[in-house]
């Protein structure tokens, strides 16, 4: 799958799904959403047995591109994926909660 054909929602849209933050350690000590499960896209392919099977997961990185990659991926692995669209910045304008 090609991530712009990635389905996405906005970050106020990810109340009540598995959020996936995809990001780099240095990228999740600097704030992440409360909520969020931090496994660096580099270590996915190796990590994704820890992913919830049936139930819709929202990736999230900084902006969205990464996201939207990891989200390619998970959909080809039979993941109910979701790219949020934006990322963290977007979540942090839109003034949703993030913790250090």
């Amino acid at each position: 799958m090609i991530p712009d054909q990635v389905p996405s929602l906005a970050p106020e849209q990810v109340a009540d799904l598995f959020l996936l933050d995809v990001r780099e350690l240095d990228e999740w000590a600097e704030g992440h959403a409360p909520t969020a499960v931090h496994v660096p896209l580099h270590d996915l392919p190796d990590r994704v047995g820890e992913l919830p099977v049936g139930q819709p997961l929202a990736v999230v990185c900084r902006v969205g591109s990464r996201s939207a990659y990891a989200a390619a991926w998970l959909l080809e692995q039979g993941y109910d994926a979701r790219n949020v669209d934006g990322g963290m910045l977007a979540w942090e304008r839109r003034g949703l909660p993030v913790v250090t």
